[in-house]
């Protein structure tokens, strides 16, 4: 019995070890499928980017319990500036086990503002405790490896030096220019009101003068709420503008003053309409771009500066540093920088402005106070090299998008249609009375004159209405039409930047065609537009006006047919007998090449005592097209504005 008794032992505990190694099996199976640690590293990624992690255990380096809203808590602490956009979060591959310990690659993928990524491996550990659970060990450096409890992740934005708009000779436009910053010191302000008016008075005889004025309105407002030591600026001038009237305010009590340089272009008005400001990003600027601007960047506003600002300003650089509160509570930089994506320049923007071009063509409107413009384009490649728009345009870039009759200055394209259908030859004669009645419209002569019976030439050279509405029918319905668009008129430009290129009359009946031959009726021009189409008649040929060389515009229009010898040398000698013999005989003794033209006065609300006042013309190599907004009669403003420019010119 007793020999029986261990060999029937010994044969049921081989039966037992066996269960009980099946049940051991059985659990690391279960361990490694349902309860390994990959499954609490899934989970801690999980609650990590949701900010909840009720699901995952956790311990601290010794092994003590961490609760889990504590670490929610730490995790979003110690991202700091980084909080609002958690990162992306990827396992690399399985964790590996040593006994109770297991690690865990993880990716970590920030996506900063600007869209810039920063990514980074970190090691999570886990510890199984004696239930068997795995348990992240929780530690600040899983965050990001230079972190300690109290740290923060702290956003620093650098910007890149802004690039230049160039002119034709690839220099930049805007330059660094002396400037002085003009303040007030509020405790030593002795008397507020006296200081005001004499600030006012001086800013007032600036000249030119500043545009829009300085508004004085607020200043005792901003002084009250202002620090009684600090400055409080109330304007910059350029320094020549300084200079004029330094001796008027230097000396006022409380007046202070800071030299500095500022990127400014070579005067106050040159091409601002076109070139557009840079300025600091207003508040619709952050509420509309929240990612791409920040309080204190520089953006661009209107003209190339906002239509390119992108690539102007280049893009921003990104550093990620540690904080730590200090003793007041507020976060102060470590030192440490735990990422750095550099800035980028922006990239400049050659354009076909002529400073001296451009320079002559704001002096010609700087005295007028109506709104007016003047475009320039070269002729022989269409470059535009000046777009002056007046200060009474107020920023309004009237040079490129103003939609207004252009009045007799479209003579021009009406005799080059008539010419080219051989209506009229320039030696024809056709009357030029008072007053034509027109299907019972009556169309009248400037001041009433008449010529009678005379040559085609002197009907253009002196603009007489009556002629041209009497040969209006010899154009066609569309005739006038398809002779602008011969010069480029209603085409689809791209020269950089918006511009009205014309709509001109078609289809209409005997009134508006005899309307439309004299530049009124339904035709609506811009400046730039008669420009290019005086150039086109210059040059023979139509060429899209260009301004904006780099980066080239995607879809310039293609340039149009050669036009008829005959028919432009016609225009051409009746254009130079406007100015020898006609109404732009004030501009006949400008030095230089001569100069041909076409005056026109335009009424825009079927009042003829309400006009604006056109020139069109070109000397040289340059084609230009000067208008004032309710100028009245060319001959006293139009034409003015046009000698002014082309005697302003360099020789």
């Amino acid at each position: 019995m007793r020999l029986s008794y261990p060999r029937r032992h010994r044969l049921r505990r081989p039966l037992a070890l066996l269960a009980a190694t099946a049940l051991v099996a059985g659990a690391l199976t279960a361990c490694s499928d349902d309860d390994g640690p990959e499954r609490s590293v899934d989970a801690f990624l999980t609650g990590w980017r949701s900010g909840d992690l009720q699901a995952v255990g956790f311990v601290d380096p010794t092994g003590a319990k961490v609760p889990a809203a504590d670490v929610s808590r730490e995790i979003k602490e110690l991202s700091g500036e980084l909080a609002a956009t958690p990162p992306a979060l990827t396992r690399q591959g399985d964790p590996k086990i040593t006994a109770d310990i297991a690690t865990a690659v993880v990716k970590v993928e920030w996506t900063l503002p600007g869209d810039t990524r920063w990514a980074y491996d970190r090691q999570v550990r886990l510890s199984r405790g004696g239930d068997q659970e795995w348990r992240v060990i929780w530690e600040p450096r899983l965050v990001q490896e230079q972190l300690a409890r109290g740290d923060r992740l702290g956003l620093r934005r650098d910007t890149g030096p802004r690039a230049g708009v160039l002119d034709a000779a690839g220099q930049p436009i805007v330059a660094p220019r002396p400037a002085v910053r003009v303040g007030l010191q509020p405790n030593q302000v002795t008397d507020l009101p006296g200081v005001t008016r004499k600030l006012d008075a001086a800013f007032k005889a600036i000249r030119p003068a500043i545009t829009p004025p300085v508004d004085l309105s607020g200043l005792p407002n901003r002084l009250a709420d202002a620090d009684p030591g600090a400055l409080v600026e109330v304007v910059t001038l350029r320094e020549d503008a300084y200079l004029q009237i330094k001796p008027r305010i230097y000396d006022l009590p409380g007046t202070k003053f800071r030299s500095e340089k500022l990127d400014l272009a070579p005067t106050r008005e040159f091409a601002r309409a076109v070139l557009g400001s840079v300025d600091p990003a207003q508040a619709d600027d952050l509420a509309k771009h929240p990612d791409r601007y920040a309080a204190g960047d520089l953006v661009g506003h209107g003209g190339l500066q906002g239509r390119y600002d992108e690539r102007l300003r280049g893009t921003p650089g990104l550093t990620v540093i540690t904080e730590r509160p200090g003793p007041d509570g507020t976060l102060v930089p470590t030192g440490t920088e735990v990422f750095r994506h550099e800035p980028q320049p922006g990239q400049p923007l050659k354009t076909t402005l002529d400073v001296a071009t451009q320079n002559a063509a704001d002096t010609a409107l700087r005295g007028e106070k109506r709104r007016a413009a003047l475009v320039a384009v070269r002729i022989s490649d269409g470059a535009v090299l000046a777009a002056a728009n007046g200060p009474g345009a107020a920023g309004e870039n009237l040079a490129f998008t103003a939609q207004v009759p252009p009045g007799s200055t479209f003579k021009m394209v009406s005799a080059l249609g008539l010419l080219d259908r051989g209506a009229v030859t320039p030696d024809a004669t056709v009357d030029c009375p008072k007053t034509r009645i027109v299907d019972g419209r009556p169309f009248k002569n400037s001041d009433d004159f008449e010529l009678g019976p005379v040559p085609f030439r002197t009907d253009f050279a002196k603009s007489c209405n009556t002629a041209f509405t009497a040969l209006a029918p010899k154009l066609g319905a569309d005739g006038l039409a398809v002779t602008g668009r011969s010069l480029g008129l209603e085409g689809q430009w791209d020269l950089g930047l918006d511009a009205f290129t014309g709509k001109v009359s078609a289809n209409g009946g005997a009134t508006e065609q005899a309307a439309a031959a004299i530049g009124q009726g339904t035709t609506v021009v811009s400046p730039l537009a008669m420009a290019s189409a005086t150039a086109a008649v210059a040059r023979g040929r139509f060429e899209q006006p260009k301004l904006v060389l780099d980066p080239a515009p995607g879809k310039p229009a293609a340039p149009g047919p050669q036009l008829k010898a005959e028919s432009v040398a016609a225009v051409k000698a009746m254009m130079r007998e406007v100015v020898t013999a006609g109404t732009g005989s004030a501009l006949k003794d400008v030095p230089g090449d001569p100069v041909h033209g076409k005056t026109g006065t335009a009424e825009y609300d079927n009042n003829p005592k309400n006009t604006h006042a056109w020139f069109v013309g070109w000397q040289g190599d340059i084609a230009f097209a000067v208008f004032v907004e309710k100028g009245g009669a060319s001959t006293a403003t139009a034409v003015p504005a046009a000698e002014r420019f082309l005697r302003a010119l360099p020789t």
